[in-house]
Formats: C-alpha cells, sequence, structure tokens
C-alpha cells in the first residue's frame, strides 16, 4: 500500500524519481523498489518522507485514508 501512496504523493508534487531520491537522500532504484513494494521503508525513511509531504506515517502506511 505505501508504494502506490508514496508515488501519488511524488506525482502531485510533480517529482521524478530522481528529483525525490535526491530530496530524500537516496537512489532512483531505491524509490522505485519503494513505490514498487519490493523494499521495506526503514523507520528513518518513513520520518523522512512523512515530514517532506506533510502526511502522516499512518497515512503513508494506509492505515488511514486522510
Amino acid at each position: 500500500m505505501y508504494g502506490k501512496i508514496l508515488r501519488e504523493l511524488r506525482l502531485e508534487r510533480d517529482l521524478s524519481q530522481q528529483q525525490l531520491a535526491d530530496i530524500l537522500g537516496t537512489t532512483q532504484k531505491t524509490i522505485s523498489k519503494y513505490e514498487l513494494e519490493y523494499l521495506d521503508l526503514s523507520t528513518e525513511m518513513i520520518i523522512t518522507i512523512c515530514k517532506y509531504f506533510g502526511v502522516t506515517a499512518d497515512y503513508l502506511l494506509g492505515l488511514e485514508e486522510d
């Protein structure tokens, strides 16, 4: 679920995977793996993503809708 939500958040800001990777301090391949859910998010990365997009961890992880 988090992969789809991360992709939606990225596209809402009109960011490429590379641009988001640069912002989050990771690689484009890692962003791709997150979006495809081939790689689990670390706690640190959940916090970083939530702070950047201004969402809660519950939202990012699909536990709440808004």
